[in-house]
């Protein structure tokens, strides 16, 4: 008979590769932001959000704050390399204001895992204290780290576009929550289960978003060719094409002008 203990392996195991493609949707985005050089209305929230979170899972999963947890430790270092890879791309390309703002944010979230840490090694001894104060905290900012695209959302709902809100990464997210979300009810951690649980609800949200106004995102168009105002007369060919009054050439004050189109025999 297979045990429960297997089932949730393989379920970590599949939340380990449906997380890593989470962590891989925005690529496209970069991209985009590397060829333009510039991050346009893209926001850094949700990359600042996921490397926090990314960080204390890691803390959370170590053998010295809660045991058996290698598939929690392994996906999220992974995110941790990954996000500050994207950061650094978003720092790259952004302007004054959005570096300065980022910079803020990221100093308050180095000086906050250092302090949660140190208090961890030395104010507390016993492995349940510990992953009950971690485990708080990962709820709290995997939570925050879930609704980050709510800023995203309200842009969306405002603009009626969807452009800055990539249908993949909403997709993903679903996903992933859910999967997570299965993982941790099988041997029940509360602390999995609540930001999860919270993430399939955001993602759904961004999903019925997506639905919504998807038909009304402008769509990009190519740029229409103009054909040019005087073109050569070629031996007897020529045909002329009068052009109205109300017609302007280069701010003249001519009543009319003749466009020449040549007929090559």
């Amino acid at each position: 008979m297979v045990s429960s203990d297997m089932i949730r392996n393989v379920v970590g195991i599949v939340g380990n590769v449906i997380s890593f493609g989470l962590f891989l949707s925005p690529v496209p985005t970069f991209w985009r932001i590397i060829k333009e050089k510039d991050v346009k209305d893209f926001k850094a929230d949700p990359y600042l959000a996921t490397l926090l979170n990314c960080m204390l899972w890691v803390f959370y999963g170590l053998p010295i704050i809660h045991p058996n947890s290698i598939l929690v430790v392994t996906i999220n270092s992974i995110g941790l390399v990954i996000e500050a890879v994207y950061l650094t791309i978003f720092f790259l390309f952004s302007n004054k204001r959005n570096k300065k703002k980022m910079g803020v944010v990221l100093a308050t979230e180095a000086l906050f895992m250092a302090a949660v840490a140190l208090g961890m090694l030395l104010g507390v001894h016993t492995h349940q204290r510990r992953s009950l104060i971690v485990g708080i905290f990962c709820v709290i900012f995997g939570t925050i780290m879930y609704s980050s695209p709510l800023t995203i959302m309200s842009q969306v709902v405002k603009t009626k576009s969807v452009e800055y809100m990539p249908l993949l990464l909403s997709v993903v997210s679903f996903l992933n929550g859910l999967c997570w979300t299965s993982y941790a009810l099988i041997r029940f951690d509360i602390f999995i289960t609540i930001p999860n649980g919270l993430g399939v609800l955001f993602a759904l949200m961004q999903l019925i978003l997506y639905a919504i106004y998807y038909r009304t995102t402008p769509k990009k168009q190519d740029k229409n060719l103009e054909l040019p105002t005087v073109a050569p007369v070629a031996k007897d060919t020529s045909i002329v094409t009068p052009v109205s009054k109300d017609d302007d050439v280069n701010s003249s004050t001519a009543s009319h002008v003749m466009i020449n189109i040549t007929i090559e025999p």
